[in-house]
């Protein structure tokens, strides 16, 4: 009898001491999920590595304090808005998108979860994605590159390349909004008495498909790339083509011009993912992204690569070489 009444008491005692110190332990903390929604084929690319560095930057280290969800359509935007659900069901705290067709559909996804812009090519008012880049006003913020309003300015820098032209190729990737920067492009070229063409290449596959022979015309008319995402990620099969054409062509960011490309005018994209990292930091922190201004580019550069221009023979007039923020050798 003493020993059955001896156990339940000490299991009371024991249970009794023990309950104070399981309360006092803390419980773990909740690891915010970042979903990024890309065309990439990687998550091991220049403009990620950037966004890392600016985490780390801030006191974030993946699969510590903080994760990062990666949905790749891998150059076919059709699988976008299905991977964009992916990172709204899980949940993720907020979306960061490559690109201005990433940020219409993670947009058209939820209106609930912040979404930071990485890169927009495409100027996200125009766009309807914002009334005002000063306070967009609604889930989503970030940076754009605003390539549609530097047409004007590469339309001139292709007719200083090629003086004699009169006409421009221009190759686009025909997601929605493109038309607003080819449109601007059309507007520029008319004014000094240009045509345009656009070659239309919508994935990858429909990139490599393109022959050298598809870029020629009558009086072999230089070249203006639009920005894209896509097309970033693949600028190495853009370069290789390009070249083997042999024509004149203008890229809309330096990496182009560093992968081998002739001329590029524009920002550098890098810069904007490190700086997503800190909107990123500010929303977790409970800033609203309604109340985010929407960011243009501080520098816009122009790269000549001389080592292409000589190796494809052509001359690059001296007053671009003057204007140059970088020459490649």
């Amino acid at each position: 009898m003493r020993r059955r009444t001896l156990v339940p008491a000490l299991l009371a005692v024991l249970v009794l001491f023990a309950a104070p110190v399981l309360a006092q332990q803390p419980l773990p903390a909740r690891v915010p999920r970042v979903g990024i929604l890309t065309p990439a084929e990687s998550d091991q690319t220049p403009i990620f590595e950037a966004f890392r560095r600016g985490l780390k930057d801030l006191g974030y280290t993946e699969g510590r304090n903080i994760a990062v969800e990666f949905r790749s359509a891998r150059g076919n935007s059709a699988l976008l808005p299905r991977l964009a659900a992916e990172l709204v069901a899980l949940p993720v705290d907020i979306i960061v998108t490559d690109g201005a067709a990433a940020a219409r559909v993670a947009q058209e996804a939820t209106r609930r979860i912040p979404i930071v812009m990485g890169t927009s090519g495409i100027d996200p008012v125009a766009l309807g994605l914002v009334p005002s880049l000063r306070r967009p006003g609604g889930n989503l913020t970030g940076f754009t590159l605003m390539h549609g309003q530097l047409g004007e300015k590469r339309v001139d820098l292709v007719r200083t390349l090629a003086p004699e032209a009169k006409a421009l190729t221009v190759l686009v990737n025909p997601v929605p909004g493109s038309d607003l920067s080819v449109s601007m492009i059309q507007s520029s070229a008319r004014t000094v008495g240009m045509a345009v063409r656009s070659i239309e290449a919508a994935t990858p596959e429909a990139l490599r498909a393109l022959r050298p022979g598809d870029l020629l015309a009558s009086g072999n008319p230089p070249l203006l790339v639009v920005g894209d995402a896509m097309f970033w990620n693949n600028r190495h099969t853009i370069v290789d083509l390009v070249n083997a054409a042999r024509v004149p062509a203008l890229y809309p960011e330096r990496e182009y011009a560093e992968s081998g490309g002739l001329m590029a005018y524009g920002a550098y994209v890098p810069d904007n993912f490190r700086a997503a990292a800190g909107y990123v930091h500010r929303i977790l922190k409970g800033e609203n992204p309604a109340d985010l201004p929407i960011q243009e580019p501080v520098k816009v550069e122009l790269i000549i690569n001389l080592k292409t221009a000589k190796a494809l023979g052509m001359e690059i007039p001296v007053s671009l070489l003057g204007r140059a923020d970088q020459v490649i050798e």
